[in-house]
């Protein structure tokens, strides 16, 4: 694992289901956009920036987390070998506490003030479709694949779960940003599990209470856990303002004041 078959099915995922999705937002949006796809310029230059030059990207880092996983896998480390669990259950086991830890770790992103800064960089989008899934600040990048990969040497988990895991985080990561209308119905039936488009969209709401709510990338299940899930926001999914508030005008679409704008003074929302 970690070799250049993992990083072609990585990648031909990845734009499978960009595309996809891309294609379901042109038919069904369920929202009008503001600056539309000029802003993904900003977003895919970011994806393109974690990966050419930190070589730091949902495509090619997680290669790192399967290897430390295949390690410790080799090693015997981690709590699941420690008491016995292997196999399935421990494949199992590992993608949900792997969900866990990605949900822990976007709640420290809004509450620690030094990885806020990082992470506004995704919330400064003043639209909310699929290539809002990618927008993330490189040195962001880095501070996730860092803590997945701790989780996965503490935990034991397989490599083989590692590797599910990235790609469905990748998947649903770019599912819950998309601009897609669902119906109603069917939104219900998915949040039982996962995170629907209109549940993250709330999150990405310019109103603070909305914006530290819905944290979930993939299953819905931690937020109605821990208190954090949100039903709906206070105003209309079609009207209700996107963003940062301090932030609406044209500066957050733009590929290099991206970059500078966790160093950037300025208001923190």
């Amino acid at each position: 694992m970690g070799g250049p078959q993992e990083t072609l099915l990585r990648l031909s995922i990845f734009i499978g289901v960009f595309a996809l999705l891309a294609v379901a937002e042109v038919f069904w949006p369920r929202r009008m956009q503001t600056f539309g796809r000029v802003r993904w310029i900003a977003n895919l230059g970011l994806s393109v920036a974690n990966t050419a030059l930190l070589r730091l990207s949902y495509l090619v880092v997680p290669a790192l987390t399967v290897l430390a996983a295949a390690y410790g896998e080799r090693n015997g480390w981690g709590l699941l070998p420690a008491v016995g669990l292997t196999g399935v259950a421990a494949a199992v086991i590992g993608v949900i506490a792997l969900d866990l830890a990605i949900y822990g770790q976007h709640v420290a992103m809004h509450f620690v003030p030094t990885l806020w800064r990082l992470h506004r960089v995704h919330h400064a989008d003043p639209d909310f479709d699929v290539s809002t899934g990618i927008r993330l600040h490189p040195v962001e990048i880095l501070f996730s694949q860092v803590w997945k990969i701790a989780v996965v040497l503490v935990a034991g988990v397989p490599a083989v779960a590692v590797l599910a895991f990235e790609v469905v985080l990748n998947a649903t990561s770019m599912f819950s940003h998309a601009n897609v209308r669902l119906p109603r119905g069917v939104d219900a039936v998915l949040r039982m599990l996962m995170v629907t488009p209109d549940m993250h969209r709330i999150h990405h709401s310019t109103v603070m209470d909305e914006t530290n709510s819905n944290f979930g990338f993939n299953l819905s299940l931690w937020d109605r856990l821990f208190g954090t899930y949100r039903r709906e926001p206070m105003g209309e999914q079609t009207t209700m303002p996107i963003g940062l508030p301090s932030y609406r005008g044209g500066e957050p679409v733009r590929f290099f004041w991206l970059l500078g704008f966790p160093f950037a003074r300025g208001p923190a929302a």
